[in-house]
Protein backbone atom coordinates (compact mmCIF):
# COMPACT_ATOMS: atom_id res chain seq x y z
CA UNK A 1 0.00 0.00 0.00
CA UNK A 2 2.49 2.18 1.03
CA UNK A 3 4.68 1.26 -1.76
CA UNK A 4 5.67 3.18 -5.21
CA UNK A 5 2.95 3.64 -7.64
CA UNK A 6 2.64 0.78 -10.09
CA UNK A 7 2.73 1.18 -14.10
CA UNK A 8 -1.02 0.88 -13.78
CA UNK A 9 -1.23 4.81 -12.79
CA UNK A 10 0.46 5.83 -15.95
CA UNK A 11 -2.07 6.63 -18.45
CA UNK A 12 -2.16 7.63 -21.98
CA UNK A 13 -4.43 9.31 -24.77
CA UNK A 14 -5.81 6.03 -25.60
CA UNK A 15 -7.19 5.43 -21.96
CA UNK A 16 -8.31 9.33 -21.83
CA UNK A 17 -10.18 8.24 -25.10
CA UNK A 18 -11.80 4.93 -22.93
CA UNK A 19 -12.83 7.35 -20.63
CA UNK A 20 -14.24 9.58 -23.09
CA UNK A 21 -16.62 6.55 -24.00
CA UNK A 22 -18.57 7.25 -21.24
CA UNK A 23 -19.18 10.91 -22.41
CA UNK A 24 -20.60 9.85 -25.34
CA UNK A 25 -22.78 7.66 -23.59
CA UNK A 26 -24.42 10.28 -21.94
CA UNK A 27 -24.70 11.94 -24.98
CA UNK A 28 -26.21 9.35 -26.60
CA UNK A 29 -28.61 9.09 -23.47
CA UNK A 30 -29.22 12.73 -23.93
CA UNK A 31 -30.52 12.93 -27.22
CA UNK A 32 -32.60 10.07 -26.90
CA UNK A 33 -34.69 11.57 -23.72
CA UNK A 34 -34.31 14.71 -25.71
CA UNK A 35 -32.92 16.11 -22.90
CA UNK A 36 -31.17 18.55 -24.51
CA UNK A 37 -27.69 18.51 -22.55
CA UNK A 38 -25.83 16.45 -25.23
CA UNK A 39 -23.75 19.17 -26.77
CA UNK A 40 -23.21 20.66 -23.63
CA UNK A 41 -21.52 17.72 -22.20
CA UNK A 42 -19.61 17.33 -25.30
CA UNK A 43 -18.46 20.76 -25.38
CA UNK A 44 -17.70 20.66 -21.29
CA UNK A 45 -15.42 17.52 -21.55
CA UNK A 46 -13.58 19.20 -25.06
CA UNK A 47 -13.28 21.86 -23.19
CA UNK A 48 -11.59 19.80 -19.91
CA UNK A 49 -9.18 17.79 -22.40
CA UNK A 50 -7.90 20.94 -23.68
CA UNK A 51 -7.49 22.85 -20.36
CA UNK A 52 -5.81 19.95 -18.44
CA UNK A 53 -3.46 19.17 -21.32
CA UNK A 54 -2.48 23.14 -21.18
CA UNK A 55 -2.33 23.01 -17.23
CA UNK A 56 -0.25 20.42 -17.23
CA UNK A 57 2.37 21.19 -20.15
CA UNK A 58 2.39 24.63 -17.78
CA UNK A 59 2.65 23.27 -14.41
CA UNK A 60 4.98 20.79 -15.73
CA UNK A 61 7.66 23.51 -16.52
CA UNK A 62 6.90 25.61 -13.18
CA UNK A 63 7.83 22.40 -11.49
CA UNK A 64 10.56 22.73 -13.09
CA UNK A 65 12.17 26.26 -12.15
CA UNK A 66 10.55 25.75 -8.95
CA UNK A 67 10.72 29.61 -8.40
CA UNK A 68 8.54 31.57 -6.11
CA UNK A 69 7.51 33.75 -8.54
CA UNK A 70 6.24 31.63 -11.27
CA UNK A 71 4.14 30.01 -8.48
CA UNK A 72 2.36 33.64 -7.50
CA UNK A 73 1.88 34.33 -10.71
CA UNK A 74 0.28 30.96 -11.72
CA UNK A 75 -1.87 31.44 -8.49
CA UNK A 76 -2.94 35.16 -9.42
CA UNK A 77 -3.90 33.46 -12.97
CA UNK A 78 -6.19 30.74 -11.62
CA UNK A 79 -7.82 33.34 -9.75
CA UNK A 80 -8.02 35.29 -12.32
CA UNK A 81 -9.44 32.62 -14.38
CA UNK A 82 -11.94 31.67 -11.50
CA UNK A 83 -13.03 35.39 -11.52
CA UNK A 84 -13.87 35.11 -15.68
CA UNK A 85 -15.85 31.73 -14.79
CA UNK A 86 -17.79 33.43 -12.62
CA UNK A 87 -18.90 36.49 -13.58
CA UNK A 88 -18.92 35.64 -17.63
CA UNK A 89 -20.21 32.41 -17.65
CA UNK A 90 -21.78 31.03 -14.65
CA UNK A 91 -23.63 34.82 -13.39
CA UNK A 92 -27.16 35.72 -15.56
CA UNK A 93 -27.07 39.06 -13.31
CA UNK A 94 -24.40 40.95 -12.95
CA UNK A 95 -23.73 44.39 -10.93
CA UNK A 96 -21.51 47.56 -11.40
CA UNK A 97 -18.13 46.60 -11.13
CA UNK A 98 -18.48 42.97 -10.43
CA UNK A 99 -15.53 41.74 -12.38
CA UNK A 100 -13.16 43.57 -10.19
CA UNK A 101 -15.29 42.73 -6.30
CA UNK A 102 -15.27 39.64 -7.38
CA UNK A 103 -11.57 38.87 -8.01
CA UNK A 104 -10.50 41.40 -5.02
CA UNK A 105 -12.89 38.62 -3.36
CA UNK A 106 -10.89 35.92 -4.56
CA UNK A 107 -7.49 37.13 -4.14
CA UNK A 108 -8.33 38.14 -0.65
CA UNK A 109 -9.64 34.70 0.63
CA UNK A 110 -7.59 32.00 -1.76
CA UNK A 111 -3.99 33.34 -0.90
CA UNK A 112 -4.26 34.01 2.89
CA UNK A 113 -6.22 31.30 3.31
CA UNK A 114 -3.59 28.70 1.16
CA UNK A 115 -0.33 30.08 3.18
CA UNK A 116 -1.39 30.06 6.17
CA UNK A 117 -3.10 26.13 5.59
CA UNK A 118 0.05 25.21 3.75
CA UNK A 119 2.68 26.90 6.30
CA UNK A 120 1.40 26.14 9.09
CA UNK A 121 -1.66 23.12 9.50
CA UNK A 122 0.23 20.97 6.85
CA UNK A 123 3.81 22.06 8.12
CA UNK A 124 5.12 22.55 4.60
CA UNK A 125 8.44 24.50 4.46
CA UNK A 126 8.54 26.75 2.14
CA UNK A 127 4.99 26.77 1.71
CA UNK A 128 5.11 27.98 -2.12
CA UNK A 129 6.28 24.77 -3.02
CA UNK A 130 4.61 24.06 -6.38
CA UNK A 131 3.53 20.59 -6.03
CA UNK A 132 1.32 21.08 -3.18
CA UNK A 133 0.25 25.04 -3.40
CA UNK A 134 -0.69 24.98 -7.04
CA UNK A 135 -3.11 22.23 -6.95
CA UNK A 136 -4.19 23.59 -3.26
CA UNK A 137 -4.83 27.13 -4.98
CA UNK A 138 -6.77 25.35 -7.31
CA UNK A 139 -8.98 23.52 -5.31
CA UNK A 140 -9.83 26.75 -3.29
CA UNK A 141 -10.63 28.83 -5.96
CA UNK A 142 -13.03 26.09 -7.25
CA UNK A 143 -15.00 25.95 -4.10
CA UNK A 144 -14.48 29.58 -3.96
CA UNK A 145 -16.33 30.26 -7.35
CA UNK A 146 -19.49 27.95 -6.11
CA UNK A 147 -19.83 30.39 -2.81
CA UNK A 148 -19.74 33.32 -4.77
CA UNK A 149 -21.99 32.50 -7.77
CA UNK A 150 -24.48 31.14 -5.01
CA UNK A 151 -24.37 34.09 -2.97
CA UNK A 152 -24.41 36.96 -5.41
CA UNK A 153 -26.98 35.33 -8.13
CA UNK A 154 -29.21 35.09 -4.54
CA UNK A 155 -28.45 38.74 -3.15
CA UNK A 156 -28.91 39.91 -6.68
CA UNK A 157 -32.61 38.10 -7.79
CA UNK A 158 -33.88 39.52 -4.35
CA UNK A 159 -33.27 43.06 -4.78
CA UNK A 160 -34.10 43.03 -8.62
CA UNK A 161 -36.76 40.82 -8.20
CA UNK A 162 -38.14 40.42 -5.09
CA UNK A 163 -37.12 43.70 -3.80
CA UNK A 164 -40.60 44.76 -1.69
CA UNK A 165 -39.79 43.43 1.50
CA UNK A 166 -36.60 45.42 1.08
CA UNK A 167 -38.26 48.73 0.34
CA UNK A 168 -40.56 48.14 3.21
CA UNK A 169 -38.10 48.19 5.82
CA UNK A 170 -36.11 50.88 4.43
CA UNK A 171 -39.90 53.05 4.60
CA UNK A 172 -39.81 52.31 7.89
CA UNK A 173 -36.57 53.17 8.75
CA UNK A 174 -34.50 50.84 9.00
CA UNK A 175 -30.84 51.32 7.55
CA UNK A 176 -29.60 49.64 4.28
CA UNK A 177 -27.54 47.09 6.65
CA UNK A 178 -30.70 46.58 8.39
CA UNK A 179 -32.81 45.83 5.68
CA UNK A 180 -30.64 44.15 3.71
CA UNK A 181 -29.19 41.92 7.20
CA UNK A 182 -31.55 38.86 5.92
CA UNK A 183 -30.86 38.73 2.51
CA UNK A 184 -27.11 38.68 3.45
CA UNK A 185 -27.58 36.05 6.16
CA UNK A 186 -29.49 33.73 3.55
CA UNK A 187 -26.87 34.44 0.84
CA UNK A 188 -23.96 33.16 2.97
CA UNK A 189 -26.24 30.22 4.20
CA UNK A 190 -27.11 28.92 0.52
CA UNK A 191 -23.32 29.50 0.24
CA UNK A 192 -21.92 27.45 2.80
CA UNK A 193 -24.15 24.33 2.35
CA UNK A 194 -22.64 22.81 -0.96
CA UNK A 195 -19.38 22.57 1.49
CA UNK A 196 -21.59 21.93 4.37
CA UNK A 197 -23.17 19.09 2.75
CA UNK A 198 -19.76 17.49 0.81
CA UNK A 199 -17.92 17.63 4.90
CA UNK A 200 -20.56 15.64 5.83
CA UNK A 201 -20.38 12.89 3.57
CA UNK A 202 -16.57 12.58 2.30
CA UNK A 203 -15.08 9.53 3.87
CA UNK A 204 -18.28 7.65 4.47
CA UNK A 205 -19.97 8.00 1.08
CA UNK A 206 -17.59 9.43 -0.93
CA UNK A 207 -13.79 9.84 -1.19
CA UNK A 208 -12.38 12.71 -2.68
CA UNK A 209 -10.15 13.27 -5.52
CA UNK A 210 -7.36 14.93 -3.68
CA UNK A 211 -7.35 11.62 -1.23
CA UNK A 212 -7.48 9.18 -3.99
CA UNK A 213 -5.08 10.82 -6.03
CA UNK A 214 -2.20 10.71 -3.22
CA UNK A 215 -2.89 7.00 -2.36
CA UNK A 216 -2.26 6.34 -6.27
CA UNK A 217 0.89 8.48 -5.91
CA UNK A 218 1.92 6.24 -2.78
CA UNK A 219 1.04 7.78 0.20
CA UNK A 220 -0.47 6.39 3.23
CA UNK A 221 -4.36 5.99 3.80
CA UNK A 222 -3.75 7.60 6.80
CA UNK A 223 -1.59 10.42 5.92
CA UNK A 224 -3.65 11.15 2.68
CA UNK A 225 -6.74 11.30 4.94
CA UNK A 226 -5.22 14.07 7.23
CA UNK A 227 -4.61 15.87 4.20
CA UNK A 228 -7.72 15.90 2.85
CA UNK A 229 -9.01 17.12 6.23
CA UNK A 230 -6.78 20.02 6.17
CA UNK A 231 -7.83 20.37 2.51
CA UNK A 232 -11.47 20.95 3.54
CA UNK A 233 -11.54 22.52 5.98
CA UNK A 234 -9.44 25.46 3.93
CA UNK A 235 -11.69 25.42 1.41
CA UNK A 236 -14.45 25.94 3.80
CA UNK A 237 -13.17 29.02 5.31
CA UNK A 238 -12.19 30.17 2.01
CA UNK A 239 -15.60 30.14 0.31
CA UNK A 240 -16.98 31.60 3.52
CA UNK A 241 -14.34 34.94 3.49
CA UNK A 242 -15.12 35.29 -0.22
CA UNK A 243 -18.50 34.73 0.08
CA UNK A 244 -19.19 37.27 3.04
CA UNK A 245 -16.95 39.87 1.23
CA UNK A 246 -18.57 39.59 -2.15
CA UNK A 247 -22.30 39.50 -0.28
CA UNK A 248 -21.46 42.71 1.63
CA UNK A 249 -20.02 44.34 -1.65
CA UNK A 250 -22.98 43.14 -4.11
CA UNK A 251 -25.52 44.74 -1.12
CA UNK A 252 -23.44 48.21 -1.13
CA UNK A 253 -23.69 48.50 -4.59
CA UNK A 254 -27.82 47.45 -5.48
CA UNK A 255 -28.23 49.68 -1.94
CA UNK A 256 -26.35 52.81 -2.25
CA UNK A 257 -25.41 55.14 0.88
CA UNK A 258 -28.58 57.09 0.35
CA UNK A 259 -30.78 53.74 1.53
CA UNK A 260 -31.95 53.38 -1.73
CA UNK A 261 -32.46 50.35 -4.39
CA UNK A 262 -30.78 50.90 -7.28
CA UNK A 263 -31.69 48.01 -10.25
CA UNK A 264 -29.94 50.44 -12.29
CA UNK A 265 -26.78 49.49 -11.61
CA UNK A 266 -27.86 45.54 -12.08
CA UNK A 267 -27.43 44.19 -15.79
CA UNK A 268 -30.13 41.30 -16.63
CA UNK A 269 -28.76 40.92 -20.31
CA UNK A 270 -25.97 38.29 -21.22
CA UNK A 271 -22.52 38.98 -20.61
CA UNK A 272 -20.53 41.63 -23.23
CA UNK A 273 -18.42 38.83 -24.64
CA UNK A 274 -21.40 36.81 -25.40
CA UNK A 275 -23.57 39.46 -27.00
CA UNK A 276 -19.99 40.08 -29.21
CA UNK A 277 -19.50 36.74 -30.05
CA UNK A 278 -23.17 36.80 -30.93
CA UNK A 279 -23.26 40.03 -33.15
CA UNK A 280 -19.68 38.19 -34.92
CA UNK A 281 -21.36 34.96 -35.77
CA UNK A 282 -24.67 36.59 -36.85
CA UNK A 283 -22.29 38.93 -39.22
CA UNK A 284 -20.63 36.02 -40.25
CA UNK A 285 -24.23 34.04 -41.24
CA UNK A 286 -25.27 37.49 -42.95
CA UNK A 287 -22.01 37.69 -44.75
CA UNK A 288 -22.01 34.02 -45.94
CA UNK A 289 -26.09 34.47 -46.85
CA UNK A 290 -24.86 37.28 -48.67
CA UNK A 291 -22.08 36.04 -50.57
CA UNK A 292 -24.28 32.71 -51.52
CA UNK A 293 -27.09 35.09 -52.89
CA UNK A 294 -24.91 36.65 -54.86
CA UNK A 295 -23.14 33.06 -56.48
CA UNK A 296 -26.86 32.46 -57.58
CA UNK A 297 -27.60 35.80 -58.61
CA UNK A 298 -24.36 35.38 -61.03
CA UNK A 299 -25.66 32.36 -62.18
CA UNK A 300 -29.15 32.73 -63.16
CA UNK A 301 -27.83 35.51 -64.78
CA UNK A 302 -25.42 33.86 -66.72
CA UNK A 303 -28.03 31.58 -67.43
CA UNK A 304 -30.37 34.40 -68.72
CA UNK A 305 -27.74 35.60 -71.08
CA UNK A 306 -26.89 31.79 -72.43
CA UNK A 307 -30.97 31.24 -73.42
CA UNK A 308 -30.90 34.87 -74.79
CA UNK A 309 -27.49 34.14 -77.11
CA UNK A 310 -29.19 30.81 -78.51
CA UNK A 311 -32.10 32.42 -79.30
CA UNK A 312 -30.62 34.90 -81.22
CA UNK A 313 -28.13 32.05 -82.82
CA UNK A 314 -31.02 30.32 -83.65
CA UNK A 315 -33.79 33.14 -84.85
Amino acid sequence: MDGAPTDSTHLDWGNVGLGFSFIIFNALVSTSLQLGVGSSLLSAAIRCVVQLGLVALVLQKVFETNNPWAVGSIACLLNLLGTIEAVVNKSKKRYNHMFSSVLFSMLCSTIPVSIIGIRFAMAIEPFWKPEQYIPIVGMLCGGTISGIVVSVSYVLQEIYDNRDKVEMYLAFGASRFEACRPIAREALRLALTPTINQMSVIGIIAIPGMMTGAILGGSSVQQAARVQMVIMFMISASTALASIITTTTTLAVVVDSEDRIRPDRVDVRQHPVWRARNWLFNRTVDGAKYIVQGCRGLRRKDRQNGAAETDRLLG
